[in-house]
């Protein structure tokens, strides 16, 4: 549910598409703008039925979110993206090892 959530404020960001664009431009300007949270999306609905693949897409997200802006961004360009990810993704990996401890 947090994931889901996650992903809608994510693909809040693609609503400035309709200030910059008109007509049919639009459309391939909005996919650009949810083609991360349509990934994210796919990675959820494979992640509950495997844990793992999960944990590793949102803290591969996480890391590869703080690469792509830089260090030299203030400390809320990180958190406000990167922080929830991570915690989604340790969340998965928590309930990855849950599972399979309870296997054993």
């Amino acid at each position: 549910m947090i994931s889901i959530l996650f992903i809608i404020f994510l693909s809040t960001f693609s609503l400035d598409v309709f200030n910059e664009y008109q007509g049919l431009a639009i459309f391939p300007a909005l996919f650009m703008h949810l083609l991360v949270p349509l990934i994210l999306l796919i990675a959820v609905i494979v992640a509950w039925r495997w844990n793992l693949v999960g944990a590793i897409v949102f803290l591969g997200f996480a890391a590869y979110y703080v690469y792509s802006v830089g260090f030299d961004r203030h400390w809320s360009w990180y958190a406000s993206i990167s922080v929830p990810s991570a915690i989604i993704g340790f969340l998965f990996l928590i309930s990855w090892f849950r599972k399979r401890k309870m296997i054993k």
